[in-house]
This record gives C-alpha cells, structure tokens and sequence, in this order.
C-alpha cells in the first residue's frame, strides 16, 4: 500500500480524507436541491426542523395520487459510508419522489449529522429521534400531512448501504428489551427495507475505529446482526425485505444476514430479492430495467396486506 502524504492522517475512497490540520475533505460533496412540485409525477415536497441544535430535519414527500383513508408511511434513510450524502441531494431527493409515487406512501426522509465531524452514534441517535418525531403525530403533532394522510399502523423503514445499517439498528432499538418501548414510538413498524445493506466482515477496520471511537468493536450488534441472535430474534417489525445486487461488494453480507434472521427465532417474515448491478447502482441508473424492478418491488412490498394470523 502507498504511504499517505505528511499532511493526510486517513484516506478513505470514496468518501473522505482527514488533513493533520484535522480539516476532513470529502471526495465529492453533496449538492441541496430545494423541496418542490415534481412535474413529472405530482409529488409534492417540503422540509421540516426535528431539532435545531442537532441540524437534524426530515423532507417528507405527499404523493398526488391519495386513496380514500390513510396512506401507507415510508421513513427512509440515505446511504453514504455514515459520512457523505443528504436527504436534500440530487442523488437522493428525485429517488424519494419516486418511491411517494410509486408507492402512493407519504414518505419521510431522513437527514442526519455526518462523519466524522459527529462521530457515530451520531446518526443513528438522529435517526431514531426523527422516527420517535414521526411517530409523536400519532398523538397528533407539529406537522399536518403526517396528521392527515399517514396510517401509523403502516410504518415502513428503507435505507440503503449505512442507511440500511442505520433502518435495522432503528427497529432493533425499538424493540428495546424484555418490555419493549415501541408503543411509546407511537408507530407501529410493519415492515424493514434493507437496499444493499452495508453489514461487517468481522475484521477490524481503521475506518470503524476512527468514526465510531465507542465501538465494541468489528463483531459488536450494529455491524454483525447475527453476532447476537437473541437480540435480533426481538426485531420488532412483521416483515423483511432484503435486497442485494449480483456485483455488490456487499452482497454475501447481505445474504448472510438473511440467512441469520431467517434462522433466528424472530416471528416475522424474510425475503432476499437480488438483481444484476452493483453496489446501490439503481440510485444513479434510475431508469434502467433493474432500477425499476427494485422499485415495483418495494412497493409491492409496502402495499401487500399481511395475512391474518391463525389464532389456534
């Protein structure tokens, strides 16, 4: 391996470089696209503070199409290594306008406080404030498309790569332990979304350790879900969609995760939906056959009734 220049203590493609000055430059730093009309497709957008002393806010997404009754919600996390990319970006703001009307769900997306300037838990503790935020409009709150349109007994959580990382450690902390607090949420999670799930290998990294100095360590729950069955048996959603692509560094993490919830003692149901590509590919190819198969999936995921269960 090359030695890093003198002034340069960490390089991480694609994400960033850590100057000695302590200066973090990221290779290629999101844009801010405002909240809108979409022409193509009616979605209506706009922003909403969480909590202003963590710059923590949310878009939410009203799709134009609205059924008689509540519309299915759709909380969804950005991608980008827990150190680059927005909510309000190009990348990911025409996205979550397509999942609003793809799949006629209100849809709230997330933005929380970067790496390494805020080390991890940073984002995971903004995400799960700004879920705890969605849920408190079930008791009616601040925000009136969640209070008109969302049906809290149909909350779905997305993300993709850390944003999928991020999702699953949302449902996991929910569930809390032998009592679970997810009532408190407000919501009630029917189903988790996982795009091309960033997991662990298990072996130490210099990354991890930099932007998440409270770490356990490469085996600890957030990174190796299966490192502790007993928790993740406690997941506190009905359904599991995990989606992963042939080229994907991080497919066989994703599979594996699979098979350990699959074989774990969780209640609830697991599908592994797997496409040709690479790595979160349908977020810069949106058009593409693949792209579009991913998203008639997951909305046929979040609007599919679940059966009844047997009561004997």
């Amino acid at each position: 391996m090359d030695s890093l220049p003198a002034n340069i203590i960490l390089n991480v493609p694609p994400f960033f470089r850590l100057h000695a000055s302590g200066h973090v430059e990221r290779y290629r730093e999101h844009d801010f696209v405002p909240p809108s009309t979409d022409p193509q497709n009616g979605v209506v957008s706009r922003d909403a503070v969480v909590s202003p002393e963590n710059n923590l806010a949310v878009r939410l997404y009203l799709p134009k199409s609205k059924a008689a009754g509540k519309l299915p919600l759709l909380i969804y996390i950005h991608g980008g290594g827990f150190s680059t990319q927005s909510a309000f970006s190009s990348v990911y703001h025409p996205y979550a306008n397509s999942l609003a009307a793809d799949s006629n769900s209100v849809v709230v997306s997330i933005d929380y406080r970067l790496a390494p300037e805020h080390p991890l838990p940073a984002c995971y503790d903004d995400s799960y404030a700004a879920v705890k935020w969605v849920g408190s409009h079930s008791r009616v709150g601040p925000d009136p498309w969640l209070n008109e349109y969302a049906d809290f007994e149909r909350v779905y959580i997305a993300g993709d790569s850390a944003g999928a990382n991020i999702a699953h450690d949302v449902v996991v902390r929910s569930a809390g332990g032998s009592s679970s607090p997810a009532e408190s949420l407000g919501l009630k999670f029917s189903g988790l979304i996982l795009i091309h799930p960033f997991f662990g290998s298990g072996e130490p990294t210099k990354v991890w350790d930099f932007i998440y100095p409270g770490s356990t360590g490469p085996t600890e729950f957030r990174l190796i879900p299966a490192a502790d069955p007993a928790r993740l048996s406690r997941l506190s959603c009905e359904r599991v969609m995990v989606v992963v692509a042939e080229k994907d560094y991080l497919r066989d993490r994703g599979q594996r995760y699979y098979e350990a919830l699959k074989s774990s003692h969780w209640k609830g149901s697991v599908e592994l939906f797997e496409t040709p590509g690479e790595h979160v590919f349908h977020l810069f190819n949106p058009t593409s056959e693949n792209a579009i198969s991913i998203m008639n999936r997951v909305s046929q995921f979040v609007n599919a009734r679940p059966r009844p269960k047997s009561r004997f």
